[in-house]
């Protein structure tokens, strides 16, 4: 489904992974008829892999330095926060991907779990950043606290991952100042609240797809969530029921309770 100038349009496939989406998309609205019934909402992926890049906020460095220090790996997070090589990490298949409406999930191995909202990239198979998405990375802060060595356990499971509610394409980058916003719900009450900027964040985008397509292909292309600048209190922890709502400014807002 394609919103364009507040129209709905029907795309037949799945184009997200085109070099020419931007330009695709703007010839299929002028084709296609307009739509006025919406249909369900689901994940904008297809066969896309989904990528993750750590520590890319200060506030990000500072959570994973507190929960790892008894383990001996807070140090890790500083050096690599302000080193050239960023953190890279595999995320997620579609499978595990959970769409705006979707459950999320917390390990039950695990007493410390967190949402990570994030700015989320649309990357094309040449390594063209097509378009942006909202990414929530569910975080087991208890097992990567426990040993870094940890952090595939900690963050890829079933449900591990939401995505959407849409992919903004443009071609121009994200002003520094659009707002990335949580919110968690718990019985109706406000949990949880905080918000950044991409001001705030440390890495280029540009460059972490550098280092991401380093040695690696992505024939369908590839999602990369960029990282987070907010983390609740180490006192919180996600319970099941809890709703997370992420907003990021000109792409909507990601809805996902916790199952």
């Amino acid at each position: 489904m394609l919103e364009h100038d507040s129209r709905h349009f029907s795309i037949a496939g799945n184009p997200t992974s085109r070099e020419d989406l931007g330009d695709y998309l703007l010839q299929a609205a002028h084709a296609a008829p307009s739509r006025a019934a919406i249909p369900a909402v689901i994940a904008p992926i297809d066969s896309q892999e989904v990528w993750a890049a750590g520590v890319t906020y200060f506030r990000s460095r500072t959570a994973r330095m507190e929960e790892s220090k008894s383990s001996g790996g807070g140090d890790f997070y500083d050096r690599v926060y302000s080193a050239e090589r960023p953190e890279l990490f595999f995320k997620a298949t579609p499978s595990r991907v959970a769409g705006p409406g979707a459950k999320v999930r917390i390990r039950r191995d695990s007493n410390w779990n967190v949402p990570e909202p994030e700015l989320t990239l649309l990357i094309s198979p040449r390594g063209k950043i097509l378009g942006y998405t909202i990414g929530n990375d569910m975080s087991s802060r208890d097992i990567e606290g426990e040993n870094p060595l940890y952090l595939p356990q900690a963050k890829i499971y079933d449900g591990s991952c939401a995505l959407g509610p849409a992919i903004l394409v443009c071609s121009e980058p994200l002003a520094p100042s659009t707002e990335i916003k949580l919110q968690i719900r718990r019985g109706g009450v406000e949990a949880f609240c905080g918000t950044t900027t991409l001001a705030s964040m440390k890495r280029d985008f540009k460059l972490l797809v550098e280092y991401l397509f380093r040695e690696n292909s992505f024939p369908n292309g590839c999602f990369l969530m960029t990282g987070t600048g907010i983390v609740p209190p180490d006192s919180f922890t996600l319970d099941h029921g809890d709703e997370i709502r992420i907003s990021i400014d000109g792409i909507g807002t990601l809805e996902n309770a916790v199952e």
